[in-house]
């Protein structure tokens, strides 16, 4: 019983390691574009069941060494930790993306979104998501669902000095600047994830209203049908930047 005991402890370790190798393998093999960022994301979710595993299997080593009085706790608390360490984020994130539709292209308006012009298919590359938001049908009607937070930003300030510090906080968010016209109060870049290396394109517009002044986000994945979340979340997060940047102002 104590022997076996402690073969359950130490397996649940080495599963543990194995759910950590394909973890990273993943990240890498998708960072450098060595394989398809859909087996990478299979694979995320593959090393996440392995970490669960890891994780109950440690649980069980661990209750059965200290009700033993043997040997083998610590291993079985260090594959507990590793198991939770790889399956926790990833089953986060799944869980997140079965919230929200599953939508890539959102804007803050629907009517007239923002469009693109410096995000061109050779620098997308040709297997990336269309820019002409025609599928799903009723995208316009998913996002107004699941995001109807997501909207037009109106403020009460000279277009001219909205632009500066759209294209300064756009900057400050750490993307990368491809295009800005401050003619057209248009500006175009690339936020890339820190993880996956995810790209994504966003396009920010800046039009007179009246004395004051509107800004409209769109953000788009370049690959995935789901986003999880993430452009309508990074839309937000400009979007309160860009506040703060102006109130301070």
């Amino acid at each position: 019983m104590d022997q076996q005991s402690s073969r359950l402890a130490a397996f649940g370790l080495r599963t543990g390691i194995l759910a950590l190798i394909l973890l990273a393998l993943c990240i890498i093999g998708n960072r450098f574009e060595l394989v398809h960022f859909g087996l990478a994301v299979r694979g995320l979710a593959f090393a996440a069941l392995i970490g669960l595993i890891a994780a109950l299997l440690s649980a069980a080593g661990l209750v059965r060494t200290l009700v033993s009085n043997r040997r083998g706790t610590r291993t079985a608390i260090a594959g507990l930790v590793l198991g939770l360490l790889v399956a926790a984020p990833v089953g986060q994130a799944i869980i997140a993306g079965s919230k929200v539709p599953r939508i890539h292209d959102i804007t803050t308006d629907l009517d007239n979104p923002p469009a693109f012009s410096a995000a061109t298919i050779a620098a997308r590359g040709e297997a990336s998501n269309p820019l002409d938001r025609a599928a799903p049908a009723d995208l316009a009607e998913q996002q107004r669902a699941a995001y109807p937070d997501v909207d037009t930003l109106t403020v009460d300030r000279q277009p001219g000095k909205v632009y500066e510090a759209a294209l300064e906080t756009a900057r400050d968010m750490g993307w990368e600047i491809l295009a800005s016209t401050p003619e057209t109060g248009t500006i175009e870049a690339t936020a890339t994830t820190r993880v996956m290396n995810f790209r994504d394109d966003i396009a920010i517009r800046v039009t007179e209203a009246g004395e004051g002044a509107h800004v409209d986000v769109r953000s788009v994945s370049r690959v995935g049908e789901s986003d999880l979340g993430a452009n309508a979340n990074r839309i937000r997060t400009y979007l309160h930047v860009l506040r703060q940047k102006l109130a301070q102002d």
